[in-house]
């Protein structure tokens, strides 16, 4: 008679892979939404009286995490996951919001209107390629997770590296905006919005897939 141990709730994070990190549901669609809404934190908070604004880009970006929290099912639905950490993820997103808000409304209350409006010339300029780039990669993300399903573990794995790259990209864009904020050179500005188009496309695919 064979001893064999019993087989107890392995993981195969190969064949069956699960959030990126290990974190619970919704924790990267949190995650991402604190990095950009961080961004737009960074451009009121930012010192002086310094042409500071956000780029047109963040305003889609900023569109599809108001999106996901408007529509997504919550951990506790999809029956993944605690919902303890997203819903702090929340909170610091809501509260963070608001308390920078109100500190510049009192504050520097010029700052609200005039650092949160987008520059006329890059409206102009890109307001069709961003949407374009935000409505080719959220629907990419639908398609793949459409044709593959949500449990197919290649669909998982597509997910979680999308999710990997976004939160890349999201944080390197807060580095070079920083880096490039007091540049006058155009050339400096343009790399930052083909990085908002390529940051659009792989963050709005993930948002599809978790649409």
């Amino acid at each position: 008679m064979s001893m064999q141990a019993p087989v107890r709730d392995v993981i195969d994070t190969v064949n069956e892979p699960r959030q990126p990190f290990g974190l619970p549901l919704g924790s990267i669609r949190g995650v991402m939404a604190l990095l950009i809404c961080g961004f737009f934190w960074l451009v009121l908070l930012w010192p002086g009286e310094q042409i500071v604004k956000p780029l047109l880009g963040h305003f889609f970006l900023l569109a599809l995490v108001l999106m996901a929290f408007a529509s997504s099912p919550s951990p506790r639905q999809e029956g993944e996951g605690s919902p303890f950490l997203p819903w702090i993820l929340r909170v610091l997103f809501v509260g963070g919001s608001v308390a920078v808000v109100l500190f510049c409304l009192f504050q520097y209350p010029d700052r609200l209107q005039y650092r949160l409006t987008p520059d006329p010339e890059e409206f102009r300029l890109w307001w069709g390629p961003f949407l374009a780039t935000m409505s080719v990669g959220f629907a990419a993300g639908l398609f793949v997770r459409f044709v593959l399903g949500r449990e197919h573990p290649l669909f998982q794995t597509f997910r979680a590296w999308l999710s990997v790259v976004g939160l890349v990209m999201l944080t390197l864009e807060i580095a070079l905006f920083v880096m490039f904020t007091t540049s006058e050179n155009r050339q400096s500005a343009d790399f930052l919005r083909y990085w908002q188009s390529v940051e659009l496309a792989f963050v709005s695919a993930y948002f599809g897939t978790r649409a």
